[in-house]
């Protein structure tokens, strides 16, 4: 069995070039169809913002009765002290005013552990670089029975929610 692989120059050759010439049009015509799906796909990507705004300012921190009398309770993951005497509560920063460094909570207090920093129970500075005292948020109980705090505002040192 002889297979004769010569190519006539026929209307063989012309039918063959036809069917590439097709065949790669079609090709490109993928390709570039392709690519334009990509360059929409990538602009809505990149139009699109992709801002972080953190944590929520206003928050829940749970009942009143999960601070009892006489409670001063940091929650750390909020930097947030909560301050309970008899039927008054409050909520206070623990975050540093000097540098923003996390206090802890002392006998006289809270201390900064970073730069020094020493505040009373109220948060007013008693020593240390801090400038000024530690901030107390608008502490308000919601409809829920649930107390919310909103660190967008600041109150004055020394204003107790009466429960």
């Amino acid at each position: 069995m002889a297979v004769n692989l010569k190519r006539s120059s026929g209307t063989g050759a012309s039918t063959e070039q036809i069917q590439r010439r097709r065949m790669l049009g079609w090709l490109t015509g993928l390709g570039l169809f392709g690519s334009g799906i990509l360059s929409a796909v990538s602009n809505f990507v990149f139009i699109k913002p992709r801002a972080t705004y953190g944590q929520p300012q206003r928050f829940s921190i749970g009942k009143p009765d999960d601070f009892p009398p006489g409670t001063r309770a940091t929650l750390g993951a909020r930097s947030l002290c909560v301050v309970r005497e008899g039927n008054k509560i409050a909520a206070l920063s623990t975050t540093c005013t000097h540098l923003g460094c996390i206090v802890g909570v002392s006998d006289t207090g809270f201390a900064c552990p970073c730069h020094g920093s020493r505040f009373d129970q109220d948060g007013t500075v008693t020593g240390g670089p801090a400038p000024r005292p530690l901030p107390w948020y608008k502490l308000t109980l919601a409809p829920n029975g649930e107390l919310e705090v909103d660190k967008d505002i600041e109150i004055t040192p020394g204003s107790y929610l009466s429960l």
